[in-house]
């Protein structure tokens, strides 16, 4: 600490109460401090990281889908990733195809997913994807075997679907 607080120009007490939070940095400080670290003040200012690196996501079961959220709500640009497993079996009759801002795009993980956009049908199967904007009425569904389907929506279109959900 001796070593850093000479560098930097600064008395070792007046480090030691910067670094336990017992005095604010001021800004005539930060320069020689970044520069005596050898980092950036944008480095030195920037919030501590305080999530996990791995998500544990538990699931959420609503008649006919589980689904699973793969992001934290408040990640980059509030995009939320979901995957989601579809019974084939909770749309006997198809959904009723329904508009909302925002942007949705889906890669179909296992079996097929039927994707309705306005007057078309799209077939969506393993390994494919779909992207589109939700101001089209849509709706999708599993044919034939349960299906598995990774999701990502901005932030209009996770917040409509989670409305939805509780609707």
């Amino acid at each position: 600490m001796e070593s850093l607080a000479s560098r930097a120009g600064l008395s070792v007490s007046t480090l030691s109460r910067i670094e336990t939070g017992n005095r604010r940095i001021a800004l005539d400080q930060l320069v020689p401090l970044a520069t005596s670290l050898d980092t950036t003040i944008d480095e030195l200012v920037a919030p501590a990281a305080e999530q996990d690196a791995v998500i544990r996501p538990e699931p959420v079961q609503y008649p006919g889908l589980t689904t699973w959220r793969l992001s934290d709500p408040e990640g980059l640009n509030g995009t939320v990733v979901v995957k989601m497993r579809i019974d084939p079996r909770a749309a006997e009759n198809e959904p009723e195809p329904r508009v909302h801002p925002g942007k949705d795009w889906f890669t179909v993980l296992r079996g097929e997913i039927r994707l309705r956009l306005g007057d078309r049908v799209y077939h969506v199967k393993a390994g494919q994807a779909a992207q589109f904007d939700t101001m089209t009425p849509h709706s999708f569904w599993a044919v034939g075997e349960m299906a598995e389907v990774l999701s990502i929506m901005d932030p209009a279109g996770h917040h409509a679907h989670r409305d939805d959900a509780t609707a």
